[in-house]
């Protein structure tokens, strides 16, 4: 049930007077539930909880974890069409999308529960003590991990399950024994208090300690703000724009006690596309790279914002094949009318540059909140020398930069900002001429594919979906896979410790 108000543990809380609607961004009106913005006081009561919480959900074991994080999917999945279409109302996006969606956040509670199974994630080390050495005697050490404290999560715009909620940031820190207050986000807030609402019916089958999970509501910055400055408070979660992601993270440390922000923000993706590869396939990858450009309306951190090809004789039709048919996907709501007026102007900015032209710009005429494709292309001379081409423009659009040469291309590769992605597109023949660009791309970006599209981001072990900044904030963690819940534990070493004190991972 969608009630609109703030959930401080397993209480219903309602004391400010500031509310905001969701809006379904298809029909362009308001949604019917206004949400509470919590006050100063809630954000207190949230955030005491969360703290006493941590005192026990520190020392759950990890079966008893696993038991709740597989307990959050049942409930979430208990949910059934009520979060579908509650989903499609406020995001625009179709249904297949939220069936899809949902299925990931599941499976991505269930990884970190089947993790949690033994505690070789935590990679403890044993240096024995050697009484006997000379000229000193070894002490005994032993080393582990243990989880930080209370966490705050931002909810994502264009993902409102896998990367809000009950996603990736949230599953990684509990699974690590983080108590966990998400901030959700204004343009899926009903969706948002459904998972919240399934968070906590789970936490309370399964025994967790009261307090484990909060979801606090509010528009704009304040509560986040109040947030990440309670001294209580961690580390944080993040996932959006580079313009928010840099004021938590200044936020965050500029505390007395600085904490971790953990945030992915922005990304163009580069791909590479060798002369070779448009000879030999240019229709092929005209037709997957358009499929990817324009996937949910372009509202991916992986969508591939930025090609980069060597000009030759070919060079000029695979850009002409390209914008056709990037034109020719039928156009798709974006999530937000303020995410379509930001598509808008960021496009616009990079079109009006000086050797910027546009290829081709989808022109029938829209609905409200359709986005209109749009591929342009530039030299790798005026690329170099204007930075204001090298910007994100989230939604479906592409430039294609012509670089003179290889030399130039990988100059043009090593002044991008870090990413969370590069690409490769090219012949067996090109192989043995790759290397220098391999290098280039390794020095820019987190994961490099070979052959293959950036959009679509495997939930699995080997997957690091971080990158430099501004891709991320810490380019050693990612926010995708197993590996994101050593982003809630900091490393702790025992020395000379009886066994019977040790933590049960450490006493053999």
């Amino acid at each position: 049930m969608i009630t609109g108000k703030n959930h401080i543990g397993n209480k219903l809380s309602a004391k400010g007077t500031i509310s905001h609607k969701t809006i379904n961004p298809k029909l362009n009106i308001q949604n019917k539930t206004a949400f509470i913005e919590a006050t100063s006081e809630e954000i207190e009561e949230a955030v005491t909880l969360a703290n006493d919480a941590f005192r026990i959900y520190r020392k759950v074991s990890g079966e008893k974890k696993a038991k709740f994080l597989n307990a959050i999917a049942e409930e979430i999945l208990a949910l059934d069409q009520e979060l579908i279409d509650t989903y499609t109302m406020e995001s625009g996006l179709p249904e297949g999308r939220a069936i899809g969606e949902r299925g990931r956040t599941i499976m991505q509670l269930k990884s970190f529960a089947n993790l949690l199974a033994n505690e070789d994630w935590k990679g403890n080390t044993f240096d024995l003590a050697i009484p006997d050495r000379k000229p000193f005697p070894k002490a005994d050490i032993r080393k582990t991990v243990i989880p930080i404290g209370p966490v705050v999560v931002f909810g994502a715009s264009n993902f409102p399950l896998a990367f809000s909620t009950a996603g990736g940031d949230t599953a990684s820190a509990l699974a690590a024994g983080c108590p966990v207050i998400v901030k959700a986000h204004e343009m899926h807030a009903a969706t948002s208090e459904l998972v919240a609402s399934a968070i906590i019916k789970a936490a309370q089958k399964t025994g967790m300690p009261n307090g484990v999970f909060s979801h606090l509501s509010g528009r704009g910055p304040v509560v986040g703000s109040a947030l990440v400055s309670h001294p209580k408070i961690k580390g944080v979660g993040f996932t959006g724009s580079i313009g928010a992601g840099r004021s938590i993270f200044n936020l965050a440390s500029q505390r007395p006690e600085p904490i971790p922000v953990y945030a992915e923000m922005g990304s163009v993706n580069p791909v590479i596309i060798t002369p070779n590869a448009i000879a030999s396939r240019s229709e092929a990858i005209a037709s997957s790279y358009a499929s990817s450009i324009t996937l949910g309306s372009g509202q991916f951190c992986t969508n591939p914002g930025l090609i980069l090809t060597i000009e030759d004789e070919n060079t000029e039709e695979f850009i002409k094949t390209l914008a056709e048919k990037t034109v020719g996907i039928e156009a798709q709501c974006m999530l937000h009318p303020n995410i379509k007026f930001g598509f808008a102007k960021s496009s616009e900015s990079v079109v009006s540059q000086p050797g910027v032209t546009t290829v081709a710009k989808l022109k029938e005429e829209l609905n409200n909140n359709f986005a209109a494709s749009q591929i342009a292309t530039v030299s790798g001379t005026d690329f170099l020398a204007n930075p204001k081409i090298h910007q994100e423009v989230f939604g479906p659009f592409s430039i294609v930069v012509t670089s003179k040469d290889q030399n130039q291309l990988i100059e043009i590769i090593e002044v991008l900002e870090g990413q969370l992605t590069g690409t490769i597109i090219a012949e067996n023949k090109d192989i043995e001429t790759l290397s220098d660009v391999v290098e280039a791309l390794t020095n820019r970006v987190g994961r490099i594919i070979f052959n293959g599209v950036p959009t679509g981001v495997e939930v699995c072990p080997a997957m690091h979906h971080g990158g430099p900044y501004p891709a991320s904030t810490d380019a050693k963690f990612t926010s995708v896979g197993t590996d994101a819940i050593k982003r809630w534990v900091r490393p702790i070493s025992y020395q000379s410790f009886p066994l019977e004190m040790l933590p049960k991972g450490l006493q053999k």
